[in-house]
């Protein structure tokens, strides 16, 4: 996962670009790096390390270019250092690019490239695809936007990507599939603002135009913005008001996102039962079961979730509830492996998919498979308009609001919630659960902000908790039900944050 950012109008792009770096971190902090436009030349500055690293080293001479694009790095092909940092260069010089996602057949398009006489300097796919885009434009003559289309039809592999042309100043170019990218349009129509999500953006303008798989989106001064698929079918731009506020995205005097996400958990609770659950009158209403609802509880099939990291472990819980309130079997997949392997589902079979962003390569993917074999999908996911929730049949956002902190933790307690209301409202209407325990369990769910609030108010004692436990080598975490996919999470976050080895155990099992 990596983050990007571009910029093309009036302003300066400088300041912007390393701006929305620094909001984009979270996706990345290995390495980073800016390409500056200017006067058919092209500025690239990167360093290895966080942003700040790069914003000591990167001190352009002539601040004033308009063009421009950023790139913070979590890598995967190539160590994190300077060489590997992005954005990379073609062989000539010509073109400049940055993306985010892994090209999985890079190594014959570069063994094909070296037949024809190009060099490499770095060890990353992302250099292969910008020598393919040029090698394209090469043998076809065509202008940036076309050779980027024609080069990624031959191209396996997620990727979003933008692209610029060192003799054109006025143009960008970029592409997505299986990685998230936003385009957000400014307020006189005279610049565009690129990003992997919205939170770069919405300083700016509230107009975006999420990009879908498979498009191609070429942008100019004059305001043009042009859609094509990889098909060259030309796409009309759908422009959607973002609900975010600039407010959301800051520290709000917290020293660090994590901790103020934390401090933010009973509001994530209130915000991701609102309207849904009354702890007064005593009912749960999920709307997104609405219409499928009778499909989910009489189709005698089953409840696949599919997710990864964090996510896998709030499905974990979804499973012990809904088992356990509906009397349903559910399956847990991770959706890497659902997707690579050849699962059994069908059309009596419900595939819920629990992600943060709603962008998750893997698991969009697995979501595809299991449409195209009849399955009802249902999304369970923070960010609004995002693949998720445009590609499935029906679903829940948790509206958590931004998580920038590496370590998720908002999305945990957010889907948790929404899991929960969702075994709740299908056992009540199927009966599997008496009113006396439907009432018990509403108001204790109600209870639950306020109980974080006290737990949250031990500060210092939870700070000396941590000094005891700082400088130990290693950590087992162990639960018992619903507490062994807790236990898996505990562990997760400390490997995340301080990269003490830990695991996750089931309790009993340690008699074993």
């Amino acid at each position: 996962m990596c983050g990007i950012v571009g910029y093309i109008g009036t302003r300066q792009a400088y300041p912007i670009v390393i701006k929305g770096l620094q909001r984009l971190e979270y996706r990345g902090y290995d390495s980073a790096g800016v390409a500056l436009h200017r006067q058919n030349s092209v500025d690239i500055f990167k360093r290895k390390g966080k942003v700040s690293d790069l914003l000591a080293f990167a001190e352009p001479e002539d601040k004033t270019a308009t063009l421009g694009m950023g790139h913070t790095r979590w890598a995967t092909h190539g160590v994190p250092d300077d060489i590997n940092a992005h954005p990379h260069y073609s062989n000539s010089g010509r073109f400049a690019i940055i993306h985010n996602g892994i090209i999985e057949n890079y190594a014959p398009l570069k063994a094909t490239l070296e037949r024809k006489g190009y060099t490499f300097t770095s060890q990353t796919d992302t250099e292969v695809l910008v020598n393919f885009i040029e090698e394209v434009q090469k043998q076809t003559g065509a202008n940036l936007a076309e050779a980027v289309r024609v080069a990624l039809t031959e191209v396996v592999g997620a990727y979003a990507i933008v692209v610029l042309d060192t003799t054109d100043e006025n143009r960008l170019v970029a592409a997505r599939k299986g990685s998230p990218l936003v385009v957000g349009i400014g307020v006189n129509n005279d610049e565009f603002f690129l990003a992997s999500d919205a939170t770069p953006i919405v300083e700016y303008t509230k107009n975006v135009v999420y990009i879908n798989d498979f498009e191609i989106v070429e942008l100019d001064r004059k305001g043009n913005m042009i859609i094509k698929t990889i098909d060259n079918e030309l796409k009309t731009p759908f422009i959607q008001q973002i609900e975010l506020e600039i407010e959301a995205i800051e520290k709000g005097g917290y020293d660090h996102y994590m901790i103020k996400e934390i401090h933010e958990q009973p509001k994530t609770l209130i915000d991701a039962t609102r309207g849904r659950l009354n702890a007064v009158e005593g009912w749960v209403r999920l709307g997104g079961l609405n219409e499928h609802r009778n499909r989910i509880l009489n189709n005698n099939g089953r409840v696949i979730i599919v997710a990864c990291g964090t996510s896998w472990h709030s499905a974990l819980i979804g499973e012990y509830l809904i088992e356990e309130l509906v009397r349903i079997p559910v399956e847990v997949e991770y959706a890497s492996e659902f997707r690579y392997r050849n699962p059994i589902v069908g059309e009596h079979d419900v595939v819920i998919a629990l992600s943060q962003s709603g962008e998750t390569a893997d698991t969009l993917a697995a979501l595809e498979l299991a449409k195209q074999r009849g399955a009802l999908t249902y999304g369970i996911c923070n960010v609004v308009g995002s693949s998720i929730a445009r590609m499935t049949h029906a679903g829940s956002y948790i509206h958590a609001g931004p998580e920038i902190g590496v370590a998720s933790t908002k999305a945990f307690t957010g889907q948790v919630a929404v899991l929960t209301l969702m075994a709740l409202d299908l056992a009540h209407h199927k009966g599997t659960i008496s009113e006396s325990e439907y009432q018990r369990i509403i108001t204790e769910f109600g209870n639950i902000p306020d109980k974080i609030r006290k737990v949250l108010a031990n500060d210092d004692k939870i700070k000396y908790i941590a000094s005891e436990l700082k400088d130990a080598p290693n950590a087992l975490y162990l639960g018992r039900g619903l507490n062994f996919p807790v236990a898996l999470e505990g562990a997760l976050k400390l490997k995340e944050i301080s990269y003490i080895h830990a695991e996750g155990y089931p309790a009993a099992e340690m008699k074993h």
